[in-house]
């Protein structure tokens, strides 16, 4: 894992259209009950414009930044060793079927911790209107090999 990459941001995603169902499926995955996830009257009625996402659906947007990540050849990541060692959310409003969202990746932080490597990065999603929705933070460790390991 290559420690300069901290700081890096990434190029935005291509928009991603949050669709209705991806939130249904997305919901009973997670085993959500709540009308607001599944019934379009019912988040209307709370004054959604349509279903609203779980809390965690934002990993789905997210999961093309990190992708960004694993593919940069100078990031010297082998997803063969990742783990995925935390998630955050933070909102400014729920993610809503029909938003048109982009996510920007930025590398926080590389440390190194007993030959692994751990990073955290923070993705900002935005809507078409270019409005935070949620920020999402992953850390990923990056097992070292078994001969690494030992070198710490």
């Amino acid at each position: 894992m290559n420690p300069e990459i901290q700081g890096r941001v990434y190029p935005p995603t291509a928009p991603y259209l949050v669709g209705r169902e991806k939130v249904r499926e997305f919901a009973r995955a997670v085993l959500s009950a709540s009308p607001l996830h599944l019934d379009p009257a019912a988040a209307r009625e709370a004054g959604f414009a349509d279903v609203v996402a779980p809390p965690t659906f934002a990993v789905v947007v997210q999961e093309a930044t990190l992708a960004q990540l694993l593919a940069d050849p100078e990031a010297g990541v082998d997803f063969s060793r990742v783990v995925h060692g935390d998630q955050r959310f933070t909102y400014t409003r729920p993610i809503v079927a029909g938003d048109e969202l982009t996510a920007t990746l930025t590398i926080a932080a590389v440390k190194q911790l007993g030959g692994h490597s751990m990073v955290t990065a923070s993705s900002e999603i935005v809507d078409a209107g270019g409005e935070h929705v949620v920020t999402a933070v992953s850390t990923l460790v990056v097992r070292a090999a078994e001969h690494e390991a030992g070198e710490a």
